[in-house]
């Protein structure tokens, strides 16, 4: 009986190691991010921002090196974290939906407009959807007062939206 060599393939990388792995990239691209900023004061907005750009959001492992070198507590950066709409402490889905929630376009049906949005996607402001495609966030004025209501689709204006070219625009970028 002849026997025959079997080629092994490598076992996959252990969840867990590949999460540590991500977490370390992550956490080297914070280390570049705040050497970038190591000589302004009172850098932790920028700070922040820069983060958020790189990584797409604020992930709670960094809230501790962040504070460290900014030299303030992890409450005083998550507080900072958590007050201004802008950060996200978890990964926004792959569209990004901002409605203007500012007081022109409130008076011309935003409020209409974020309740068919959360109808429609199945998730309330600040949330994403379950299949991780959309993520819907209330922003405070884009900049389009004399054409609201308006909204952001990945960074992209958008103006006097209805439920119905809402919808148009979700059916131009959904799977």
């Amino acid at each position: 009986m002849r026997q025959e060599q079997v080629q092994q393939a490598q076992p996959a990388q252990p969840a867990h190691e590949a999460h540590e792995a991500h977490e370390a990239q992550q956490l080297a691209a914070v280390q570049r991010i705040l050497q970038a900023h190591e000589n302004e004061p009172g850098a932790l907005l920028p700070v922040l921002h820069d983060v958020q750009d790189a990584l797409g959001y604020i992930p709670a492992h960094t809230v501790a090196v962040i504070a460290e070198a900014q030299n303030l507590s992890r409450a005083e950066v998550h507080g900072v974290v958590t007050y201004y709409h802008h950060f996200r402490s978890e990964p926004a889905g792959r569209h990004v939906i901002q409605i203007c929630r500012a007081e022109a376009c409130q008076s011309m049906g935003a409020d209409a407009l974020l309740a068919h949005a959360e109808l429609r996607l199945g998730c309330s402001a600040h949330g994403t959807t379950k299949d991780g495609a959309f993520t819907l966030e209330p922003a405070f004025c884009l900049g389009l007062c004399a054409s609201s209501p308006a909204m952001t689709l990945d960074d992209q204006p958008h103006a006097r939206v209805t439920p119905r070219s809402f919808d148009a625009l979700l059916a131009q970028v959904a799977p």
